[in-house]
């Protein structure tokens, strides 16, 4: 055990979360203590007591307290066999810098009280022949599928978060929803907040008055009369569980199996995996900065597929995405 420790962050490691910088420098510290420690005011930065989703600035001073864990931020974990070329699978893009995933609904992306198994518990089978363990750069929901990117070092996943935050990353999600929006086109600007739910969990609400600034870009793809319908989302902010708020509360379709926005109605499709989460990542598109464009697809899942076939929907009948949605000045 060591004592109190002052860390200077470097410029290659700012603008991402406080909550990440020490997954990246102290991996055996679980989310749960990490959490305590900053609610004590045991770990501050520049002698303030500060938050887990702090974004950290160059030069910033983070306080580090003692702590009896260990922290060879560069020793691999142990994976099974099966683990690493799970985690291999995924792989759906790799150059110097990025490593783009298909994540899987139902796979965490990070760990918490009831989570033990989740992707940052996995990526050490992604180091390649970089022997660094890549760096998340943005989240998908658990029941979340499609693409998800990693910085194969700090450095990397620091320029990513700024093409994300700048928004010269751009995504495209799939949605199967059930119902069929009034317009088949148009922009859903409904400002969104986090508040809790009778079962005390935290879950986020339409607020006109309170809340941060939430767009979406959509258009329907396809339907089936007014059952169910396709929808492509072009997300112009990216608040938590943007897209399924907007979707259920501000378009009255919430997405079929999602359990959290969608409970309201009862009604059944027939469909024969309804109770999972029907939304995907489907494409990115990045301006790298030596100004070339990246465009990474992801296929859908097999339940996606499943509805699609049973609906009638054909993923040929969707292309020139960006190019569309650019045409409404995004």
């Amino acid at each position: 055990m060591t004592g109190v420790q002052t860390v200077t962050v470097s410029k290659e490691e700012a603008d991402i979360r406080l909550d990440r910088w020490f997954a990246r420098h102290y991996p055996a510290l679980k989310n749960g203590m990490l959490q305590r420690l900053i609610r004590g005011k045991n770990i501050r930065v520049n002698h303030l007591k500060t938050s887990a989703d702090y974004r950290l600035k160059e030069n910033d001073e983070i306080r580090v307290p003692p702590m009896d864990i260990d922290c060879k931020k560069n020793e691999p974990m142990r994976l099974s066999k099966a683990d690493e070329a799970f985690m291999k699978s995924l792989v759906i893009y790799k150059d110097n810098d990025i490593i783009a995933l298909n994540k899987p609904a139902g796979l965490a992306v990070q760990g918490g009280s009831k989570t033990t198994r989740h992707l940052d518990g996995l990526l050490d089978a992604l180091r390649f022949e970089k022997n660094e363990k890549p760096h998340l750069v943005h989240r998908l929901d658990k029941e979340t599928s499609g693409v998800l990117l990693l910085g194969r070092t700090a450095a990397a996943a620091a320029k990513l978060s700024e093409l994300f935050k700048s928004r010269k990353a751009q995504k495209i999600y799939w949605a199967v929803v059930k119902g069929k929006p009034k317009l088949l086109s148009g922009k859903i600007d409904a400002p969104l907040i986090k508040a809790g739910n009778k079962q005390g969990t935290e879950q986020v609400k339409i607020d006109f008055e309170n809340g941060r600034p939430a767009q979406t870009l959509y258009r329907v793809v396809d339907s089936l009369a007014k059952k169910a319908s396709w929808l492509e989302m072009f997300p112009l902010t990216g608040r938590t569980h943007q897209l399924r708020v907007h979707c259920a509360s501000a378009l009255n379709t919430p997405i079929i199996g999602d359990t959290k926005y969608g409970t309201s109605d009862k009604s059944t499709l027939g469909l024969k995996n309804e109770s999972l989460m029907h939304l995907h990542a489907r494409a990115v598109c990045l301006t790298l900065p030596n100004k070339e464009s990246l465009f990474l697809t992801a296929d859908l899942p097999a339940h996606i597929i499943e509805t699609f076939h049973f609906l009638g929907f054909n993923e040929k009948d969707c292309s020139d995405s960006f190019n569309y949605f650019k045409k409404d000045g995004c």
